[in-house]
């Protein structure tokens, strides 16, 4: 599981599978953004279009898997209209032992916490890549902040033992989200050590509008490997 291709087709996997088993006919269901989800949405597509789904309604959390819904022929809706979400299917950059999840390299972090929160049912899909022991070790942990005095909060980000590191384009311009933010990734060289802690010092600090930790939120983790597909529920 080295290639691009392998890899793809492990999202694949996990966006079919958790298609399969989550996803009914009537429901309102949350799209995710990357990659990853990026598959489901084109399975749900698909499934509409050859009559084995019917009457779905998604709720897109970005732009891009906006754009990539009206190509699948998947309808979309809005949280003022349909605020009850039956299941959200979505990816996640890193996935720990309790299903505490980093999210938001995708940049529709604050999008996506919305749906989830708003979710029955939160269904996360990896490839076996994102599963760790400790979140933080392998991504680093994005922080969306409003872009008036975001430098301000560099320090604090140290003083949590992060290396901060606003978000750019490959042009040297700032990435900014679809909600007109920026993002500052924050690196911890030994992971986080209390996860819950570092959200709620994110969480009171004026200026911070989210941040890519999503602790709780997961039901479900669908997991693809190599050798067949692991479903993990939340305990």
């Amino acid at each position: 599981m080295t290639s691009t291709t392998s890899t793809d087709t492990l999202k694949h996997r996990a966006a079919v599978h958790a298609v399969d088993h989550f996803v009914r006919s009537g429901m309102v269901v949350g799209l995710g953004t990357g990659s990853t989800a990026a598959h489901a949405v084109v399975e749900i597509g698909a499934r509409l279009r050859d009559g084995r789904l019917h009457d779905i309604v998604g709720i897109p959390t970005s732009e891009a898997t906006a754009r990539l819904a009206r190509e699948s022929g998947v309808p979309l809706t809005t949280l003022e209209a349909r605020p009850t979400v039956d299941v959200t299917i979505d990816g996640a950059d890193e996935v720990d032992p309790v299903l505490n999840l980093i999210k938001g390299l995708g940049g529709a972090l604050l999008r996506e916490k919305v749906v989830a929160t708003a979710s029955r049912r939160t269904v996360i899909i990896v490839d076996d890549s994102k599963r760790v022991a400790r979140l933080g070790t392998r991504a680093p942990l994005p922080v969306e902040v409003v872009p008036f005095g975001w430098s301000i909060h560099l320090p604090f980000f140290q003083e949590l033992e992060a290396e901060p590191e606003l978000r750019r384009l490959d042009d040297g311009r700032a990435f900014v989200t679809d909600n007109g933010h920026y993002i500052v990734d924050c690196r911890f060289p030994e992971g986080l050590q209390d996860p819950h802690a570092i959200a709620r010092a994110l969480d009171e600090r004026p200026g911070i509008v989210e941040h890519g930790l999503f602790l709780n939120l997961a039901t479900d983790v669908v997991i693809a490997t190599p050798h067949g597909t692991e479903v993990v529920h939340r305990g």
